[in-house]
């Protein structure tokens, strides 16, 4: 796709003539241009068909987990709160990211205005920050659930729970509020064209003219300090957990406190090892062609409320039964 019409489209943003200014600054540009997927742009409704139902199965799987727990009181427990926390989550991190992303596949709608672009930028990070703490949490659950056990429902109050969910939100919010703002402070000039679908921090932050230093050390801190400990803390509950499982006495009972971890694990993988994976590859892999660049960072963003829902549905017997006696019920 040729840059040229696009910037045709948006003139008002573009430098002025070399006569006027060697570089002319916008720092508040009206709008950004999203190009999608750069390079298989001839491919956008095919890979619309694909993005299209991982969002519907996204947004049914996790409202169904919210349905089924609302509706069963056997299911208002810690774990499933915090699971209830995680779908919410999902679907905000999905809803910010699939209507923008299908208007581009579909009508070629590529504009979006600059605030609504840091606005976009602020909910998918600070979701992503938040799901990471609420990951957390579940750890924590599992650790009281299999080293303390008799003590789990005095250490895991509600109250506690409430104030855990109370603390992810406010840190993921807080956490990722200086990159909309640093974004906003910077000038933009020579280009308004972001080869993503979405708009995220290090994609933006690159069409800076300016030093921009600060925006990536700070997203490096994010990456390393706030997501790293998250994964330290994560690591050393399932050491915990581990050490506690092999002192089980036999192997079955040992198979079966694993197995109330496994869906806990497969999330994990799932929402980690792509972002790491993204953050990395963006900052370091300047010679990785720039559509499996969006891809990678797509998968990132998508495949988690996607796989959570299911991972948990499939893993998690307690919910297993209750949609089956839900379904059962409804055909009576």
């Amino acid at each position: 796709m040729q840059e040229t019409p696009f910037c045709l489209r948006v003139g008002h943003l573009l430098p002025y003539s070399m006569s006027d200014s060697n570089t002319t600054d916008f720092s508040n540009p009206s709008t950004f241009i999203l190009l999608g997927i750069p390079g298989l742009e001839v491919a956008h409704i095919w890979i619309s068909i694909p993005f299209c139902t991982m969002y519907a199965i996204a947004v049914l799987g996790n409202f169904t987990i919210l349905f089924i727990v609302k509706r069963e009181p056997s299911l208002h427990g810690p774990m499933y709160y915090f699971l209830c926390m995680l779908a919410v989550t999902d679907l905000v991190l999905s809803t910010s990211i699939l209507p923008k992303m299908l208007s581009i596949f579909w009508f070629n709608s590529m504009e979006i205005d600059f605030s609504a672009c840091l606005t976009q930028m602020y909910f998918i990070h600070c979701f992503l920050e938040m799901e990471s703490g609420i990951l957390v949490a579940m750890a924590l659950d599992r650790y009281v659930a299999i080293c303390h056990p008799l003590r789990y429902s005095t250490i895991l109050t509600n109250p506690v729970v409430a104030k855990i969910g109370l603390a992810v939100v406010l840190r993921g919010g807080l956490v990722i509020l200086p990159y909309p703002f640093l974004a906003s402070q910077w000038p933009y000039c020579t280009t308004n064209i972001i080869p993503q679908p979405y708009c995220v921090h290090i994609a933006v932050v690159k069409l800076a003219c300016a030093d921009t230093r600060v925006s990536s050390y700070y997203g490096l801190f994010v990456l390393f300090c706030v997501k790293g400990l998250d994964m330290i803390f994560i690591a050393m509950s399932y050491i915990q957990i581990l050490r506690a499982i092999l002192s089980l006495p036999t192997k079955d009972a040992q198979v079966k406190t694993f197995g109330t971890c496994v869906s806990h694990l497969f999330v994990i993988l799932a929402f980690y090892i792509p972002g790491l994976f993204s953050s990395l590859m963006y900052r370091f892999g300047q010679n990785v062609p720039g559509h499996f660049h969006v891809l990678i960072a797509n998968v990132y963003v998508l495949i988690p409320p996607l796989l959570n829902p299911i991972i948990y549905g499939v893993r998690t017997k307690q919910i297993q039964d209750k949609l089956l006696r839900l379904f059962i019920h409804n055909g009576d």
